[in-house]
C-alpha cells in the first residue's frame, strides 16, 4: 500500500518535529516552523495547514504547534 500526498506530507512534517524535539518543545516548535517556511513550496505549506484541521490528530503537538505557526500568507 503506497501513502497518498497527504500521507506523506502528515510524515515528513512529523519526521522534522522529532528531529528537532531534543531542543526542548518551544524551540523544536520554531525550528519546525522555521523549517517549513524556509524549505516547504507554498502548496505544501498550504496543504499541511488544511490538514492540521481536517487530520489534527495525525500530527504531532510538536508538528501542529509549527503548523499552527505558520502565517496565512505562507502558502
Amino acid at each position: 500500500m503506497s501513502m497518498t500526498t497527504d500521507d506523506k506530507l502528515v510524515y515528513m512534517v512529523n519526521q522534522i518535529a522529532r528531529n528537532f524535539a531534543a531542543m526542548g518543545q518551544q524551540e523544536a516548535m520554531t525550528a519546525t516552523a522555521d523549517h517549513l517556511l524556509a524549505f516547504w513550496e507554498p502548496r505544501m505549506k498550504l496543504r499541511i495547514r488544511a490538514l492540521a484541521v481536517e487530520r489534527p490528530d495525525a500530527l504531532t503537538p510538536i508538528a501542529a504547534a509549527a503548523v499552527a505557526r505558520l502565517p496565512a500568507s505562507a502558502g
